[in-house]
């Protein structure tokens, strides 16, 4: 039995893995390693906590004696590190917390790796997530592929780029057996409301200011999170020692246009006079250092490899939208404490 250590399982995208890999490869022990900050919720995967492939270890990535201990006591085949600290917001207001866990969390993943697997790499693979914001901003024109240069403009963007340096640095010093994707902005079920579209969802369900930043004209490449979750499994099992594939929805929307279909979906849902959440939207000052645009080129992943996403975005955001309605306890559970006062800070009217 493969034993595959997934960091960071407890999060959105880690849950979609976890759940994916639990239900499709009984022959594999799945460890989910999580620190189970505010972002990391166990409610996520309620469904399979008790399969006996699965199994949770509640640990800090930045703790290199328990991560040491932890590789050598579970002999791991295989590392999917999706552990990271990825809100832009937070990381202006508290950078050195992502220094710690983007960086230093992933080279202590990398030692005890390169430890334990010494030098036979066969069958080992150590696989990085990160994301299309190391890439910086694009024009009106153009997309990121795997051969953009990296132009972080944020904190949380140069900790990431940091981390996707270190892992190929261990590639080429050491041989470790290393490949990394780079994705766009994802959506869907179980994400922390911080984020834009579950931000938005519970903000017009109850009648509470949609904050935009500067005019809403930055545009991002939307992605429905279980279709990352199945790119992070061909990725794994398929994805060539070395490379960097770029994961897209190939789905571009300004923030404003966005924000729009759902206030129109969300009206119809709730049963609203047409246009009545539109009215919610509130504009404020843009945040330090915000890109203009992200779009990923995800041609070679497809054709390489075979994947591509399977819903456009209306489709997607209406599943979306769908899933938080009808599970408004869990987003009621993650929008009190801590989490209210930071997003009274960080969303002041202009």
């Amino acid at each position: 039995m493969k034993t595959i250590l997934i960091t960071g399982g407890a999060g959105f995208i880690g849950s979609h893995v976890i759940r994916l890999f639990v239900n499709k490869y009984p022959d594999y022990k799945i460890v989910n390693l999580d620190k189970l900050t505010y972002a990391g919720n166990l409610n996520n995967l309620k469904d399979i906590e008790n399969m006996p492939n699965y199994e949770f270890v509640k640990g800090d990535i930045v703790d290199e004696k328990f991560i040491q201990e932890l590789f050598e006591e579970r002999q791991f085949d295989g590392v999917i590190h999706l552990a990271a600290e990825s809100h832009v917001d937070r990381s202006i207001s508290n950078p050195t917390e992502f220094v710690f866990t983007n960086v230093i969390g992933t080279v202590n993943l990398l030692n005890s790796a390169k430890h334990v697997w010494k030098d036979n790499f066969d069958g080992k693979k150590f696989y990085h997530i990160s994301t299309d914001e190391v890439y910086g901003s694009l024009g009106d024109e153009g997309m990121f592929t795997e051969e953009t240069g990296y132009d972080p403009h944020s904190p949380y963007s140069a900790s990431k780029a940091s981390s996707d340096h270190f892992v190929r640095a261990y590639l080429d010093t050491f041989g470790l057996p290393t490949v990394i994707s780079n994705c766009s902005n994802n959506y869907g079920s179980f994400q922390f409301p911080e984020k834009l579209i579950p931000l938005f969802i519970h903000n017009i369900k109850n009648n509470k200011p949609l904050p935009v930043y500067g005019k809403g004209e930055n545009i991002r490449d939307w992605l429905w999170v279980a279709d990352h979750a199945r790119a992070i499994d061909t990725i794994y099992h398929d994805g060539k020692i070395g490379e960097t594939y770029n994961i897209g929805g190939f789905n571009e929307w300004t923030n404003i246009a966005l924000i729009k279909v759902m206030c129109q979906k969300m009206d119809e849902k709730l049963g609203r006079e047409k246009g009545k959440s539109e009215k919610l939207i509130t504009y404020v000052k843009d945040r330090a250092g915000h890109d203009l645009r992200y779009a990923i080129d995800a041609t070679k992943i497809k054709n390489e490899l075979g994947w591509e996403p399977s819903l456009q975005f209306e489709e997607g955001i209406e599943k979306t939208i769908d899933w938080y309605l009808e599970n408004e306890e869990w987003l009621d559970n993650v929008t009190s404490g801590d989490y209210q006062k930071y997003y009274n800070e960080q969303y002041k009217e202009r």
